[in-house]
């Protein structure tokens, strides 16, 4: 099938194309960004008039739910919502049920998204064997599988000779170690940030340094192991210091921050609004600019939507005892690109963030326009003005804080490997 979508601003940062242009695609590849090319016959043209057109997102951090919840979310109701929020590459944590440690299991989700057929799902592997921090996993075989990188979750590995030999592990593999960074001990039994907030509301709370002193111990490893490290959905300014000084003195390190992250802090917990309960939790008002000069300043490359669907009862009854978590992938446009409305971001840096530079990360060929990629297209309405509606989501889990939100710019149409798979109208 042959497309064109015409008139459209085309903003592709990895190409450094910001113009009007057309985009034509045939056979699922995109053959050429142009100002005007009257011999391509398309048999579908988009109009994408006062429209931006860029490569389709890149989400490195949604957990979908399957295998092993079905009952809350799939991957075929998950990529639905993820087309509708322009996302057109997944990354799955491993802490799916089973866990991702062996090839079986990476096969089981790759067959699941292929009949869904609508966004490509990559998988994160397992670092220790069923995530206990004890066994190393065979890495070999899973790269081998397809996963595009390491970690171990949300699970702590407590010995630190285990993670020095794994950190080496991985890096003689070439992969990518994904690492969220939080202290067991310190973090303890907590569900929101250690302040006044928590003292006030009587909750057990998180401290700054359960991220920190986790952040500080993965630095001196990743120095003394070489490995290519990735630190997920970091949540305080300290954090963007420490990795910030890591890269200036040639670490190769990179790191990513929630899109809830910076937008929310510990005040938006009000009272008791179990709909904010996340891990890691929401910080101060000083970490969220912090996090967001991070994004001005290059040192954090990524925005992902850490979606976590859930069912309605997850957030009932008492705040400490519902489950952490946002349903993200139809926030995460709107979200990065109000920081450009607000004048945190510009348009161009916004779109990188979702675009080429977690590609980047991930080391795979996406996130562009290039001629010759793959046709993962998104296509924005930055007239539209919709309050969010949480209940009107297409993912299968209706858990935001951002109900009644007013978001200036949505998407239009979706366009994976060539394919429409996605219209507004």
């Amino acid at each position: 099938m042959k497309l064109r979508i015409s008139n459209g601003r085309v903003i592709d940062p990895a190409s450094n194309i910001d113009g009007q242009h057309d985009v034509l695609v045939d056979d699922g590849k995109i053959v050429a960004v142009t100002e005007r090319q009257d011999d391509f016959v398309a048999d579908q043209t988009i109009d994408a008039t006062d429209q931006i057109v860029c490569p389709g997102l890149i989400d490195l951090c949604a957990r979908l739910r399957q295998p092993g919840q079905e009952h809350t979310a799939t991957i075929s109701t998950e990529t639905h919502a993820a087309i509708a929020g322009g996302i057109t590459s997944l990354v799955i944590p491993p802490d799916s049920d089973p866990i991702i440690d062996s090839p079986a299991v990476i096969e089981l989700i790759e067959d699941e998204a292929k009949k869904a057929n609508r966004a490509m799902v990559l998988t994160i592997g397992a670092l220790t064997q069923n995530l206990k921090g004890e066994l190393l996993t065979e890495m070999a075989a899973l790269k081998a599988a397809g996963c595009v990188g390491i970690s171990n979750g949300l699970s702590e590995i407590k010995n630190s000779v285990i993670q020095r030999r794994a950190m080496e592990y991985t890096a003689t593999l070439d992969l990518t170690l994904f690492i969220n960074a939080a202290d067991p001990w310190l973090q303890n039994q907590g569900c929101v940030h250690e302040g006044t907030v928590s003292a006030r509301l009587g909750l057990a709370g998180i401290p700054e340094t359960a991220e920190t002193i986790a952040v500080a111990k993965s630095l001196l490893l990743i120095e003394q192991t070489g490995v290519r490290a990735h630190f997920q959905n970091i949540s305080t300014g300290r954090a963007v210091t420490m990795i910030a000084d890591a890269q200036s003195r040639g670490l190769n390190v990179t790191a990513d921050v929630s899109a809830h992250h910076l937008h929310l802090c510990e005040h938006d917990i009000g009272n008791f609004d179990s709909l904010s309960h996340v891990i890691p939790p929401l910080r101060t008002i000083r970490d969220r600019e912090q996090l967001q000069q991070g994004l001005r300043d290059g040192v954090i490359t990524a925005i992902s939507s850490n979606h976590q669907p859930l069912a309605k009862d997850a957030k009932l009854g008492p705040f400490a005892e519902t489950s952490p978590g946002i349903s993200g992938l139809e926030t995460l446009l709107p979200l990065s690109l109000k920081l450009v409305n607000d004048e945190e971001l510009s348009l161009n840096q916004a779109i990188a963030s979702l675009t080429s530079q977690p590609a980047n990360i991930l080391g795979i060929e996406a996130g562009q326009l290039k001629v010759g990629s793959q046709a993962d297209i998104c296509i924005i309405n930055p007239k539209a003005h919709n309050p969010c509606q949480p209940n009107d989501f297409v993912s299968a889990g209706k858990n935001s804080p951002f109900a009644g939100w007013l978001f200036n710019n949505e998407v239009s149409h979706t366009i994976y490997a060539g394919k429409l798979v996605y219209s507004r109208n």
